[in-house]
């Protein structure tokens, strides 16, 4: 049994926690979003510093929690890529120096594959090959996922991601950040059918359209647009029917998209990870849609949808018990592929 220490700080959670194979011994997830409502959204000089803040005091706790000492640990690991650069630096060179203090095996996970492997963490059975619908904040991806550090891109958006969407246009309605737990929360209030909205079509050279791959940024356009047109004619916008209509079309999309994709690839079983994952309408809407096919359709538990180091340290344990472990010399990337995967490790 592989037990590793990790570190997530792409973003604006500081998290740690340490795992063992697909079981979680203690998660610490530390939450910037005070801080940044101020803002709108992610400021990335405050997110860095709120790490610098946060990190060791979040290490302590997640061993105190998991009631180990680190001769019980076999590997430490964080994030490498994609994320904020300023906020990754900070987890990163926390791992190396855990690793060359302790002496322990170092690794630079993907964040991408920590979300695809926050799902084992719930199904600790599950196995490629399947399905992975990537929804958050920075990515919207369809993910043939084939074996440990072997992914196919299928499908991915053109524009904005489903997460991004949905935070913009709870910007233009005037709901706060983070936009999607509002827009849920306001949605279950509306009528979904009281506004057509765009789904969004991908046009190819050829003038066909690309079934897997989503675009959003029609769709923000036209709430944009019946925002101001409400404005113009005085007369009072009902915020909850444009959420619910808004949000029942982002779950339809993503929804046609991933039983196309699964179905067509012969996959049975599609998991779903990110933060849009813990969206109500999405689930409801793939769920009835993979009944429907005989498709089995898996979703993380809610505390694992959003940014979190136990994903982080599932995908560790399985790289590492293949004997897969990074270089201290790693760095950090903003922008990194997920078939590049493989090139983290020696």
């Amino acid at each position: 049994m592989t037990t590793v220490l990790a570190i997530e700080t792409s973003c604006d959670e500081t998290a740690v926690a340490i795992v063992n194979n697909r079981q979680v011994c203690s998660s610490v997830v530390t939450s910037q979003i005070p801080v940044h409502q101020q803002y709108g959204g992610v400021v990335p000089e405050v997110a860095s510093r709120q790490h610098l803040e946060t990190i060791n005091g979040a290490i302590s706790i997640a061993l105190e929690e998991a009631e180990l000492d680190w001769g019980k640990i076999d590997g430490i690991a964080a994030t490498c890529a994609p994320g904020l650069v300023g906020a990754l630096l900070v987890g990163l060179t926390a791992a190396k120096t855990l690793s060359v203090v302790h002496q322990k095996p170092f690794l630079g996970v993907h964040h991408l594959e920590g979300h695809i492997y926050a799902t084992y963490l719930s199904e600790p059975t599950l196995q490629p090959p399947l399905l992975s619908l990537l929804v958050s904040g920075g990515h919207t991806s369809l993910i043939y996922v084939k074996d440990c550090g072997v992914y196919e891109t299928l499908g991915q958006t053109r524009d904005d991601a489903a997460g991004e969407a949905f935070d913009k246009v709870a910007r233009l309605l005037h709901l706060g950040y983070p936009g999607g737990p509002a827009i849920d929360r306001l949605a279950q209030e509306g009528n979904p059918q009281a506004f057509a909205l765009p789904e969004g079509k991908v046009s190819l050279p050829s003038g066909r359209y690309h079934p897997y791959d989503a675009s959003f940024s029609g769709l923000k356009t036209a709430v944009l647009r019946l925002v101001q047109q409400f404005e113009k004619n005085g007369q009072s916008l009902k915020v909850v029917d444009v959420a619910a209509s808004f949000q029942e079309t982002v779950a339809r999309s993503l929804t046609k998209r991933a039983i196309a994709c699964a179905l067509d690839y012969g996959l049975s079983t599609i998991a779903v990870g990110g933060g849009v994952a813990a969206n109500s309408g999405l689930r409801k809407h793939l769920q009835a849609a993979a009944a429907t096919h005989n498709l089995r359709v898996l979703f993380p538990p809610l505390k694992l949808c959003t940014d979190n180091a136990a994903m982080i340290g599932c995908a560790a344990t399985d790289h590492l018990n293949r004997g897969h472990t990074s270089s201290l010399t790693l760095g950090v990337h903003s922008r990194l592929a997920l078939s590049q995967v493989m090139e983290l490790y020696e």
